[in-house]
């Protein structure tokens, strides 16, 4: 199926920086509704403290993990260790109709899921500047 990159939305929305440990989680779905952006993060082994989500200036969503330190304590040879080393760190442009005060995040099961709804009267961010003829 051939791509319309005229009417692609993702050539707004695209991940700005990404960075992953892929053991760890990170994996992100991207939904929106007509009420809503809603954003479900893999962050199995994670609890609410290993988690931080905020909105930066800009209308930057932030979504970052750290990952689990397990002691390792344990007399042997390991021949596999993957689970719990490392994070990930995840940035998303949001479109401008969002209300920004108003997201929630929430962790259950090894799912984040963060839900940024959207303002049905977007403020102008168009500002007129005067024009004078001396500084």
């Amino acid at each position: 199926m051939a791509r319309s990159y005229m009417k692609d939305p993702l050539l707004h929305f695209t991940p700005l920086r990404f960075v992953m440990d892929e053991s760890t989680g990170g994996q992100v779905d991207w939904l929106e509704t007509p009420n809503a952006h809603i954003f479900k993060v893999n962050v199995s082994g994670m609890n609410k403290d290993d988690i931080k989500v905020q909105v930066e200036d800009g209308g930057i969503l932030h979504i970052e993990g750290e990952g689990v330190k397990e002691e390792n304590k344990t007399e042997g040879v390991w021949h596999c260790l993957e689970r719990g080393r490392g994070g990930f760190s995840r940035q998303f442009s949001l479109p401008e109709n969002v209300k920004m005060d108003h997201v929630k995040a929430q962790v259950e099961n090894g799912l984040l899921t963060v839900v940024v709804p959207k303002d049905s009267n977007p403020k102008s961010r168009l500002r007129k500047i005067h024009v004078s003829s001396k500084l």
